[in-house]
């Protein structure tokens, strides 16, 4: 479906008054895009954490661009009502509501579904995992552990560097009849693979409620629901749950914060698998895990990314 997306130009201050005013007269949602919080986010204010952030994005914008989509054959009226309407506050003083300068364009709305869907095919990874998109037929030779995925809506495909190196060092540890926890479980595509690759049981957590309805779904799509817990948690916090392999392929940041939980959830004699780790990230993640005790035996790279792999 086509959406007409406007966008309004005005300041930080009179941002959230021109979104109330948008949302009166769209279905499709609003967007503020504000240097503001760029700059919040960089300072770890809102508890959200990024591996790296591209520099341009550091250099502070003026204006604070606040964008609507309205179904086309409504977009002139409800435009007209939405430029009224901030004329009207702007003459009445008070706040800098800046140019109220409009751009209008026409914009696919879930056509990128379809696209996505067209260009996702099997993918081989490692020795025996192969993740199938639930779309397509495919006949498994008798060795090969297929995942199906039936979810876009969360990460984790197999196609990113640090799924499939966490997938690979998978596949040469686990043994038959393992626990198995997957820290920030996405799509669910680590944990399942476990049990697919004979895990006995298998624990999956996030804090994204989508990334856990994806999980669940994609769970039963494998057949493997009755094995699997999937949870909206917060890291590991549950100390009874323990398993033989932890997975967590997350952000370098993150992954510190993860490193205290670690020994009570990862039996003795485990393995831990981590990723989502740039190369200026290594050095914190590696003092943070070998601070509570475990052994790195194993450092990959893919790309600009790495996967560590430690023994408890």
């Amino acid at each position: 479906m086509k959406y007409t997306e406007l966008t309004v130009h005005t300041t930080s201050e009179a941002s959230e008054l021109v979104a109330d005013v948008m949302w009166e007269y769209t279905e499709g949602g609003v967007a503020v895009s504000d240097s503001r919080d760029v700059a919040a986010l960089m300072r770890g204010e809102s508890g959200v954490y990024w591996d790296y952030m591209d520099d341009a994005l550091r250099i502070p914008q003026g204006d604070v661009l606040v964008k609507c989509f309205l179904r086309p054959e409504a977009a002139d009226g409800a435009i007209s009502a939405i430029r009224r309407s901030l004329a009207a506050m702007k003459a009445r003083g008070g706040l800098e509501f800046g140019s109220l300068e409009e751009t209008r364009r026409t914009i696919d709305g879930d056509d990128w579904i379809d696209v996505w869907k067209k260009h996702f095919r099997p993918i081989h990874i490692g020795a025996r995992v192969v993740v199938v998109p639930a779309w397509i037929a495919y006949a498994p030779r008798a060795e090969e552990a297929v995942v199906l995925l039936d979810s876009n809506m969360a990460f984790g495909t197999g196609e990113h560097e640090t799924t499939s190196m966490c997938l690979e060092a998978l596949q040469e540890v686990l043994r038959a009849g393992d626990t198995v926890i997957d820290v920030g479980c996405g799509s669910g595509i680590l944990g399942i693979a476990a049990l697919k690759l004979g895990a006995g049981r298998a624990y999956l957590t996030d804090i994204d409620p989508v990334a856990v309805e994806s999980a669940a779904h994609n769970a039963e799509k494998n057949g493997v629901a009755e094995r699997a817990v999937v949870a909206h948690s917060d890291l590991l916090a549950d100390a009874a749950i323990k398993g033989e392999v932890v997975l967590a392929n997350i952000t370098a940041e993150i992954l510190v914060r993860l490193a205290p939980s670690v020994p009570k959830n990862l039996k003795a004699g485990g393995t831990l698998i981590l990723s989502g780790i740039i190369e200026s990230r290594l050095p914190l993640v590696k003092e943070a895990f070998g601070a509570e005790g475990l052994t790195l035996v194993r450092e990959i790279r893919k790309g600009e990314w790495y996967a560590l792999v430690y023994r408890r």
